[in-house]
């Protein structure tokens, strides 16, 4: 179990560096893609895509697991290393696919978030800076309507004994109801 976790591990950072590499340039899809398609089929000068960068799950899967399979090939017949001799051998080829494939996937959520960040960067601080503002000004208001609101309620509290005084007590008021 030591040796496919350690596969699986640098399977996902292969498929992080196969993905970053994709991101930057797409020479090796372009180059294909000319030799491939006819000139109205090819792809445009400006299109990013790759063999795993903006692609969907399924050609992602599909040449991911034709490129570890012609590594494994290549090892099986140039190498005394058996790899589809036996399940240690299998269980290695589809850890390294399956860990390729995830790397591809955490390279994207990285690389997408990171963009994210880096526009968002700008307005944050714009954010911040007005709720520091509003947050100054609402303290200020506070400081201020402080010293107003005691005022009105030193001048509430000298009113409000004299109306208190002209009412009845809610025993009277039951005893009146004849409830009491």
């Amino acid at each position: 179990m030591g040796i496919e976790l350690v596969i699986f591990i640098a399977a996902i950072l292969f498929g992080i560096f196969m993905y970053w590499r994709e991101s930057n340039g797409n020479g090796a899809y372009r180059f294909l893609n000319k030799m491939v398609n006819s000139k109205e089929l090819q792809m445009k000068a400006n299109n990013p895509k790759g063999f795993v960068y903006k692609q969907s799950l399924l050609p992602r899967i599909i040449f991911v697991v034709s490129l570890v399979l012609l590594a494994a090939l290549i090892i099986e017949f140039l190498t005394p290393i058996a790899v589809f001799s036996s399940y240690n051998g299998v269980s290695a080829f589809a850890s390294f696919a399956v860990g390729t494939l995830l790397g591809t996937y955490i390279a994207s959520f990285v690389i997408k978030s990171s963009e994210v960040i880096e526009e968002q960067s700008e307005s944050l601080e714009d954010k911040f800076d007005d709720v520091v503002e509003k947050g100054k000004d609402f303290l200020e208001d506070l400081k201020n309507k402080d010293n107003k609101a005691v005022e009105e309620a030193k001048k509430e509290i000298e009113n409000e004994p004299k109306t208190i005084m002209n009412e009845k007590s809610a025993r009277e008021r039951l005893k009146d109801k004849g409830l009491m």
